[in-house]
């Protein structure tokens, strides 16, 4: 769990792969893989999640780390382990699911908003807290919150592009999570698009390049 927690405080940036097909995902991961992010979130409600985090672990090795998102309950976190995930996200706060993250020495991060609720997850266990939808808030939010809770690393996510990003990270960020702004699936996923994801990802890099 140390070592994908520091991963990721060293890449900083986490793609979140939300409503593609199975046959997007490995095409989608080797794409942001090759543009420089690393740190890869699958939706959970993604048919067949289970059997697309071990298809990507097994291509793309040591290269990515990949993860599980929306994950609402301790069942389906156990799942996603049990299937290799190496982190699981939520968007809010449950202490069960928590719970059973850290059981099994999965990094936790949850989604938490208000103050209450961001202390209440770290005390319960948190690795991270995903602030969201930070986009709500801004840049400036997570400054504010990391004034009286100066020891909880924060994750903005939801709201986050290229024009705010670093800002994110001056302001105190530890990592961010990127969805629409990096992989935007409403178009559909050909060799163009996919090198247009790659693009992006780089772009997403060199933004926040010796923050």
């Amino acid at each position: 769990m140390a070592e994908t927690l520091q991963r990721m405080m060293e890449h900083k940036l986490v793609a979140v792969i939300r409503g593609a097909k199975g046959e997007e995902v490995l095409p989608i991961a080797k794409a942001l893989n090759e543009g420089g992010i690393h740190i890869l979130e699958i939706t959970a409600d993604t048919p067949q999640v289970g059997e697309l985090i071990r298809h990507v672990k097994d291509e793309l090795g040591d290269a990515v780390i990949v993860g599980a998102g929306t994950v609402l309950d301790p069942e389906t976190a156990r799942a996603a382990i049990m299937a290799g995930a190496r982190f699981i996200f939520s968007p809010t706060v449950n202490l069960d699911t928590i719970q059973m993250t850290k059981r099994y020495g999965v990094v936790s991060i949850p989604g938490a908003m208000t103050p209450t609720e961001i202390l209440t997850a770290y005390e319960h266990g948190a690795d991270l807290i995903k602030v969201f939808p930070a986009g709500t808030m801004g840049p400036g939010y997570i400054k504010d919150v990391h004034g009286p809770l100066s020891h909880i690393p924060l994750m903005p996510t939801g709201g986050v592009d290229l024009s705010n990003v670093r800002e994110y990270f001056e302001k105190g960020a530890v990592a961010a999570g990127l969805g629409s702004a990096l992989v935007n699936l409403k178009q559909p996923l050909n060799e163009e698009t996919l090198k247009e994801i790659t693009a992006k990802a780089q772009q997403f890099v060199k933004a926040i390049k010796d923050v």
